[in-house]
This record gives structure tokens, sequence and C-alpha cells, in this order.
């Protein structure tokens, strides 16, 4: 079950990533995340991103120039 929805569609990184970490502040730990966004670069962003930060990276998903990113808030 997604916790939370974000579309970020037609933003160019690092704005996806900066707006879904604004976003999930005040999410509780162990929320599950789902961004939409169309820039290419954004998968692995959002890998970086949750190495660093701590989430759990769930998938990556494609779908006629949409990707469907997966995370889980970190708990700690």
């Amino acid at each position: 079950m997604t916790d939370t929805k974000l579309d970020l569609k037609g933003l160019l990184c690092p704005l996806p990533v900066l707006r879904a970490n604004k976003a999930i502040r005040n999410l509780a730990p162990g929320a599950h995340v789902e961004v939409l966004v169309t820039d290419p670069q954004a998968p692995k962003d959002f890998q970086a991103f949750c190495e660093t930060a701590g989430h759990e990276f769930i998938e990556s998903n494609e779908q006629d120039g949409t990707y469907t990113i997966s995370f889980r808030k970190a708990t700690e």
C-alpha cells in the first residue's frame, strides 16, 4: 500500500529528489512512497538518495516515458 504518491513529472534533476525529500519529512518512518517522474536520470538519482538517507529503494519501472519509483522511508 502506498502511503504517499507524488507526481513530479516534468521536473529535471535535482528537483524531483529535492521535492520528494521535502514531502516525506512529516511521514511516519517506514511509510511507502511512490513517485512519478519523467526525467530519465531520476531512477539513479533516487537510488543514490535512498542510499545516502537510509531509505529502502524498492523499485523503478518505466512506461511510456513515465518512471514510477517506489521507496520506503527510513525507520531511524
